[in-house]
């Protein structure tokens, strides 16, 4: 027994010393230099595997990356969906099994094409691991949680070329690093296994990689000494701090209504244009509730500015569904002008899977009973952005923050500022609130516009249009804060033509997989 199990860490050893390191890269940990190293001990192990064996040691690299940064999410399924402790972790674990899959089958064919091309790993790994990670933020309703490229939401200088690539190309660029460490200590056996291979392709490989390296930096230093030269708007941000087992307890409608209502006016001191609240702080239907919803009305009069609040909708079934008798549900957020009117009414676009829907229902069926209290959303329809004196803007609620397209979309022809409302209340004291806001850090630098975002239990704050967090809260603290946020109206290289890099790697990736040599030395 102790034989098979040394011979095991021997041969996954290195995968799953990778996947531990890759932990320690994010929130709440936050050692974001570990990732320039961190697989390298997994890229050299399987690069003289068969792709069999390398799906193996990929899949056992995903496991503890991915149950280490998600180990989060049971607290919403145990507390709130009041499934028992280890059942509750035992569905994160599935997930990290999903979620393994990709980077088992990034190993499979980064061992394939290793060792039946001439290509050093630090070109051949970059591409499909980008490939990998971008159809991972699609495919089924799309979960980019855990990309590599966030690790680096503090190194400011490496991550301003974001605005040009997106997140993914801090992906590409951490794995390059790593697959030029693994060429370094392999180069001597492939050239005794393939006496013509040629030096010169690695070498060439080594001074592009550092030539893209500098160049980044430069581009990096370049952009955070500039000044974001927009108007200043003063907004304020409300932090409720509501306890979720209170925010839909009829018992406690007025405590928490009264909460927004004292932390505003005392924001409102300050003269803020627009008042930001969270994700479903009204504990009422907007729409529906006559009473709430004109005592908010003649509150936000008096106040004499905008106020951006979040609310559940009720809605009529469109004409082909009347019959069902069903009402529908919205996660919405609501812009009210100062004198009262709504000017904006945005629809949450991208629900969250088994939070707010169960997606392909009925197959899974089942869920709707397993999954106790889970909200039954219709998602909305259009990106739309508010256009006011003070600027344009796009609302993204929750989990829409962490697609990068989705937020892109409401920037390709310009905007200003970007405002994000969340609930992270279910995930608890926990890295989960951390991981999700440090994920804003690169909306903000993707389309050069500084994001507001109010959380109602944090953490809220301020990033500006380089990333920088001028502001933040603390976790489950009731508070308001006030900052002039400086807005940029302009367009980035991202904004205006999306995910071109990501494609292109996507395009490179099928090249090498389609172009087989009829006659390859495999240097194994």
């Amino acid at each position: 027994m102790r034989n098979f199990i040394a011979k095991k860490l021997y041969i996954y050893g290195p995968s799953i010393l990778s996947g531990t390191l890759l932990i320690f890269c994010f929130p709440t940990f936050n050692y974001f230099f570990l990732a320039w190293i961190a697989l390298a001990p997994f890229l050299i192990s399987i690069m003289d595997k068969k792709p069999s064996e390398a799906f193996r040691a990929g899949f056992y690299l995903g496991i503890p990356y991915f149950f280490g940064t998600l180990y989060w999410i049971y607290n919403s399924i145990n507390h709130y969906g009041h499934i028992p402790f280890i059942p509750s972790l035992a569905l994160v674990f599935l997930l990290s099994l999903y979620l393994s899959l990709y980077t088992g089958v990034f190993a499979a064919l980064f061992s394939w094409k290793i060792a039946t091309t001439r290509l050093p790993a630090l070109l051949i790994a970059p591409v499909l691991w980008v490939t990998l990670e971008f159809l991972r933020s699609y495919a089924l309703t799309g979960f980019p949680w855990s990309s590599l490229g966030y690790s680096q939401h503090t190194f400011l200088p490496a991550i301003q070329f974001a605005d040009i690539t997106g997140i993914y190309g801090v992906s590409f660029l951490i794995v390059a690093v790593n697959g030029a460490i693994a060429d370094f200590f392999i180069i001597k056996k492939r050239l005794r296994a393939m006496p013509l291979f040629p030096l010169s392709q690695t070498v060439i490989g080594v001074a592009l990689l550092s030539v893209f390296i500098l160049a980044v930096y430069f581009y990096g230093f370049w952009r955070l000494n500039e000044t974001p030269s927009g108007k200043l708007v003063r907004v304020s941000i409300i932090q409720g701090n509501i306890e979720q087992d209170k925010k839909w307890d009829f018992a406690y409608q007025r405590e928490v209504f009264d909460t927004y209502k004292n932390l505003t006016q005392a924001a409102t001191v300050l003269s803020p244009s627009l008042v930001v609240w969270p994700e479903t702080a009204a504990p009422f239907y907007f729409n529906s509730d006559p009473v709430f919803t004109q005592e908010l009305l003649s509150f936000q009069q008096a106040l004499n500015t905008s106020l951006l609040f979040g609310s559940v909708l009720i809605k009529e079934p469109a004409d082909g569904d009347k019959n069902s008798g069903k009402n529908l549900l919205t996660n919405s957020a609501i812009l009210l002008a100062p004198d009262g009117k709504p000017s904006l009414i945005y629809d949450k676009i991208h629900l969250v899977p088994f939070g707010e829907y169960v997606p392909f229902r009925k197959v899974l069926f089942f869920l709707d009973k397993l999954v106790s209290g889970i909200g039954d959303y219709t998602p909305g329809e259009y990106n739309i952005r508010a256009e006011t004196p003070y600027g344009s803007f796009g609302v993204f609620i929750c989990y829409e923050i962490v697609f990068p397209g989705l937020v892109r979309k409401s920037y390709s022809r310009g905007g200003n500022f970007i405002v994000t409302i969340t609930n992270d209340a279910w995930f608890g004291k926990t890295a989960g609130p951390y991981q999700h806001f440090s994920m804003a850090v690169f909306r903000a630098v993707e389309n050069r516009k500084p994001v507001i975002r109010a959380a109602n239990t944090g953490i809220s704050g301020f990033i500006d249009s380089r990333g920088k967090v001028l502001g933040a809260t603390s976790l489950f603290q009731r508070t308001a804060m006030t900052m002039d946020v400086a807005t940029d109206a302009r367009r980035s290289f991202y904004s205006r033509y999306g995910d071109l890099f990501s494609y292109l790697c996507i395009v490179i990736s099928v090249l090498l997989l389609i172009n087989v040599p009829k006659s390859t030395t495999n240097w194994r």
